[in-house]
């Protein structure tokens, strides 16, 4: 009986069958497109059976995965599935860079839209005197043309809670005086030690 040779581990692997069998085979390499940036399955990584085509460029109507796939060759585009939880999926046959192009520049324009809503505080004693309500009433009247939200409020501290009835009428002032720029989004308030109101900007 022959012994089996003891393990060396720098000695070369010997020639013949890999044990345990070949290596399976690798599958289609992926399309570099759909690797790097995309967030639909296009071409060959469409895995549906049929698929339903819409768009101007072809016949709206279900179609086999293969026919598909052959009507975008032709015009020299690209099967991109858009709605992949339909059944069947929907797709369309179009130049896929220039769609995720579009996309991009989409979502970009919606983000520029949907700006930020700056709130700018102004802030009141109960017995504040004329010069400063009308240095703080000109500042208010900037910001919400700006396009800013203006929350006033009138801080009432130790036993100046007693005139709450003061501040709340100071606050009715300044809303009323404001009218021409902005509109009441909240009525005086009392929360703790502040009485707050909400003016926000007129739409132009």
């Amino acid at each position: 009986m022959d012994k089996k040779p003891p393990f060396n581990p720098g000695a070369p692997r010997p020639a013949g069958p890999r044990p345990g069998g070949p290596r399976p085979a690798q599958g289609p390499r992926r399309d570099p497109r759909q690797a790097k940036q995309a967030p639909n399955n296009i071409n060959e990584h469409i895995r549906a059976r049929e698929v339903r085509l819409v768009g101007d460029n072809v016949t709206p109507g279900i179609y086999s995965i293969q026919e598909a796939r052959k009507m975008a060759e032709e015009q020299e585009l690209d099967l991109v599935e858009i709605s992949a939880q339909a059944d069947p999926p929907v797709c369309k046959i179009l130049d896929y860079q220039k769609y995720l192009y579009q996309q991009k520049k989409k979502a970009k324009e919606i983000k520029a839209k949907s700006t930020k809503v700056v709130v700018k505080e102004i802030r009141f004693g109960p017995q504040t005197d004329d010069h400063d309500y009308n240095f703080k009433l000109k500042h208010a009247m900037g910001f919400l043309q700006e396009g800013a939200k203006v929350k006033a409020y009138v801080f009432f501290k130790g036993r100046s809670i007693l005139f709450k009835e003061q501040g709340e009428v100071l606050l009715l002032r300044f809303a009323s005086d404001l009218e021409e720029y902005g509109k009441v989004e909240q009525m005086p308030v009392l929360e703790g030690k502040r009485m707050i109101l909400m003016i926000s900007p007129k739409k132009k």
